[in-house]
């Protein structure tokens, strides 16, 4: 069967704007989800955020960027500035947002004044514009050239029908486009195309978690430097990975998180949130990797995340980046792996690799290795081959009979995948030891293909009809 042929794509909107005019709360009202960080301070956005936004209908991509700021290109704020502009390549409309209750800055004009000689539509947004403190503001905004700006407050929702009627005439005939190629591809039958890849790179501050995902794409998409804790929201990127085994180009939503440092280092407000919106990020996806830094090797906060991943029943990967600097490498990757078998002794053999975002050691194998994990993390056993092991198990190794109690296991069955989950039937299971337990999920694992991947198994005994309700 061939595959399905991509429907056109959404036309792309981007967010500009000086620090703290409400960029991202926006954002997450168009998106209509706190997808982006929001608090008082300015610079909490530092890389472009993409989320699906409707309006009245409509259906664009809406891109939030870090807020510009007048400074060196080689410092922090200078590198998020080059990271907007950059973002505005291919964008079909931008929203210059400005604070209608401060009123137009220099840096509103001088935005302004790039935006101009950029070739793209701008619409001006006047957020905060809630009551009547926004008016003094507004028609000073007159000046920057863009025409009546939309009066709005992202906050609490007013003007988003206004924001519509000025976005329509740049971007409402491609959006029409794209809805009329989905109904037609419907009616035709066509099956609907896969869903990416899910993966999600985790892992302590610095250990080069957005430089090994601008490596993957071939292109300085998200923010990176020397500073530890860049990274705040978790980002994702959709990307096409070509598999150098076969040659087919497979799809990957990649997800940048922030550090994770241990509990008790993390007190700041803003970090808090950061390593909160990282733990949803592992809940979204559907393999995570866990990058290791060569240079510090494995510590017991890696232990940790690889714990809360495993937790949430994701799949996981190691990785150990900086490989081009390992120092007695050999030595560094058998003592991570000796050290994993026994830190995670919840899953033996989880997949480790050694890699580097510098030379891109070992991305094409760590890779298809992911698309691996996952199938074997959505496999379904159909329940005559699940009771065919079950019997050779039980046979290979009888369940103990505690103080001359027997324990009856009857059936299993696998009640759900992602993570794969199974229930057990049978009578006395609460006196079942933990060992035995443990000795049933390691056998599917080995012997029914699921590997490295979490296992629930769960025990089930018939109600007894005569016990007090």
């Amino acid at each position: 069967m061939s595959a399905p042929e991509k429907h056109p794509e959404k036309p792309t909107v981007i967010i500009i704007g000086r620090p703290n005019v409400g960029k991202s709360t926006l954002f997450n009202r168009l998106v209509g989800k706190r997808l982006a960080l929001v608090d008082d301070q300015p610079g909490v956005t530092r890389d472009r955020r993409f989320g699906e936004a409707e309006i009245a209908g409509m259906e664009f991509t809406i891109v939030d960027t870090a807020g510009w700021e007048d400074d060196d290109p080689e410092s922090l704020p200078g590198r998020m500035r080059q990271q907007t502009e950059v973002s505005i390549e291919g964008a079909d409309a931008a929203l210059l947002v400005f604070d209608s209750r401060a009123g137009v800055t220099p840096l509103d004009e001088e935005i302004s004044r790039w935006l101009r000689a950029q070739d793209i539509p701008v619409v001006l947004v006047a957020n905060k514009a809630e009551g009547k403190f926004g008016d003094p503001g507004i028609f000073e905004s007159f000046k920057l050239g863009f025409g009546e700006p939309v009066a709005l407050s992202a906050e609490h929702g007013e003007g988003v029908a206004d924001l519509f009627e000025h976005l329509w005439p740049i971007i409402g005939a491609k959006s029409e486009a794209r809805d009329e190629a989905i109904e037609l591809a419907e009616e035709a039958g066509e099956d609907a195309p896969l869903g990416p890849l899910k993966l999600a790179i985790v892992g302590r501050p610095n250990a080069g978690k957005s430089t090994l995902i601008n490596r993957m794409l071939g292109e300085d998409r998200l923010l990176t430097g020397p500073e530890a804790g860049i990274t705040r929201d978790s980002i994702a990127v959709d990307w096409e990975w070509t598999d150098p085994s076969s040659g087919e180009a497979r799809e990957i939503r990649l997800i940048d998180t922030a550090g994770m440092r241990k509990r008790a280092n993390v007190v700041e407000k803003l970090e808090i949130m950061s390593v909160q919106d990282a733990r949803r990020a592992v809940d979204f996806a559907e393999v995570v990797v866990l990058l290791l830094d060569a240079t510090r090797g494995l510590e017991h906060q890696d232990l940790k995340i690889a714990s809360m991943v495993l937790e949430e029943g994701r799949a996981l990967m190691i990785a150990i980046n900086k490989w081009d600097i390992a120092q007695e490498a050999s030595s560094l990757f058998n003592g991570v792996r000796a050290a994993l078998e026994d830190g995670l002794a919840q899953v033996r053999g989880v997949p480790l690799f050694a890699v580097s975002a510098k030379t891109g050691k070992g991305l094409d194998q760590m890779l298809g290795a992911a698309f691996e994990l996952r199938e074997a993390w959505s496999k379904r056993v159909s329940t005559a081959a699940l009771n065919r092991w079950f019997d050779d198990a039980l046979e290979a190794n009888p369940p103990p009979a505690p103080k001359g109690r027997r324990i009856k296991l009857r059936y299993i069955t696998q009640a759900s995948t992602r993570p794969p989950r199974f229930v057990v039937f049978g009578t006395r299971l609460e006196l079942l030891p933990t060992s035995y337990e443990r000795y049933l999920v390691n056998g599917i694992r080995a012997k029914l293909g699921f590997d490295a991947v979490p296992v629930r198994v769960v025990l089930k005994s018939p109600k007894n009809p005569y016990s007090k309700k």
